[in-house]
């Protein structure tokens, strides 16, 4: 059957996010849906707002079919890595036709072109990306403005320049890039956003709001509020999620740990692990004890700067309190793709798409994680533990819930 791959994180799942899957499946012609879900931290280093098992649950009730987990090593990361690690994973299923991405144009006229120019890793690129970055640029900004500069060649490099200010045209050029790299047969398809822009914190429609407005209004206000643009089956499950202590999750939600590891830490030991780049760790401890609120907004505040943007350091916390190694995220071992597919979920369809995938997929099919051994399997259960360990009310069956639950079914 046909089936198409969403690259999501339903955080939490919206109006908006039903659309991109109703429509990903019209426009592709796909009876069936493969989802790669980021597990408990985002690519924006920030933790789900409730587990990657109540955003499992949320996807299946939409109506998506197989959920397999995005792992640690690539959902934190910069766009070139999420995409590497989420695009490598649905082409490792061997049943994954198409992939539907949201963008802000609707259009693959120009990123496409540009996808297999890029493709390439050219000295050309990398040289334009050390100039940009020289003038003070963030490492984003600089892709950007060193890609559009590259499409000079195509004669469209003004277009291209304002396509990538916007954050999902470069994260599918990204998707398109990373298909390019591992000779994917998978179809791209993009589809417009509606009604809402990605950063957008204020809803502007009366039913469809970015996840970043929905996540304010549950912060900032109540489930009520954020009601009119979920679904009933996101409404109900982020209320038990909160009624039971676990969620809404936040970065504050971390702030003990967290703050233990940066004032109890030598500086060298902080410099060893992964993002944590260029002397901050220094800039860290310099900073820590002039803080008038120990609070991790107060923090990521007081660090950024225009070279280091928020994104940048929320991602470094990650790496920080779960712990990740340089060694543990070289670009050698990024580069060789996740080791397995694990499984979150699976409705009566999906089902099906696994027996097919124990032929196809050119990974192994993880259902329980203690079922193998992988370096990047051990940074999921860790990362799961320590997220479920920062509960209102943890408890043991829901830290170590990865080792004795099998996956949702629906």
């Amino acid at each position: 059957m046909a089936t198409v791959g969403l690259i999501v994180e339903y955080n939490p799942l919206h109006n908006g996010h039903v659309h991109h899957y109703t429509r990903s499946k019209e426009i592709t012609g796909a009876e069936s849906s493969v989802a790669v879900l980021s597990g408990p931290f985002l690519q924006r280093g920030e933790p789900g707002i409730v587990s990657k098992f109540a955003r499992t649950e949320m996807a299946l009730a939409m109506g998506a079919d197989l959920i397999i987990e995005l792992p640690v090593a690539y959902a934190p990361q910069p766009a070139e890595w999420f995409a590497y690690g989420a695009v490598s994973l649905l082409s490792a299923t061997g049943i994954v036709d198409s992939l539907c991405f949201g963008t802000e144009s609707g259009s693959l006229d120009l990123l496409l072109p540009l996808s297999k120019m890029l493709a390439q890793e050219s000295g050309e690129m990398k040289d334009a990306i050390a100039s940009f970055l020289s003038e003070g640029m963030s490492y984003p900004a600089a892709y950007s403005a060193a890609a559009a500069a590259m499409a000079v060649n195509l004669g469209e490099e003004d277009d291209l320049r304002k396509l990538l200010q916007q954050p999902n045209h470069t994260l599918g050029l990204h998707y398109l890039i990373a298909l390019q790299r591992i000779g994917s047969p998978i179809h791209p398809f993009t589809i417009p956003r509606l009604h809402a822009g990605y950063h957008d914190d204020a809803p502007a429609h009366a039913t469809i709001t970015s996840a970043t407005a929905v996540r304010r209004m549950l912060l900032e206000q109540d489930l009520q509020a954020a009601a009119p643009y979920l679904p009933s089956f996101t409404l109900d499950i982020l209320r038990r999620e909160f009624e039971a202590g676990r969620g809404p999750m936040t970065w504050e939600s971390f702030r003990q740990p967290l703050m233990q590891l940066l004032l109890t830490e030598r500086p060298q030991a902080l410099s060893e692990l992964h993002e944590v780049t260029e002397g901050l760790e220094y800039r860290l401890q310099r900073l820590l004890p002039t803080l008038s609120d120990p609070s991790v907004g107060a923090l990521l505040q007081a660090l950024k700067t225009k070279r280091y943007t928020h994104t940048k350091l929320q991602r470094m916390l990650v790496h920080i309190l779960l712990q990740h190694t340089q060694t543990e995220m070289t670009q050698a071992s990024l580069t060789r793709g996740p080791g397995y597919i694990r499984v979150l979920g699976f409705s009566g369809r999906g089902q099906e798409l696994l027996k097919t995938m124990k032929k196809t997929a050119s990974l192994p099919i993880v259902v329980k994680p203690p079922s193998m051994r992988d370096d990047q399997l051990e940074l999921d259960l860790r990362a799961s533990a320590a997220y479920a360990n920062a509960y209102k009310h943890p408890l043991t069956k829901e830290i170590f819930r990865d080792y004795f639950m099998p996956p949702i079914m629906t």
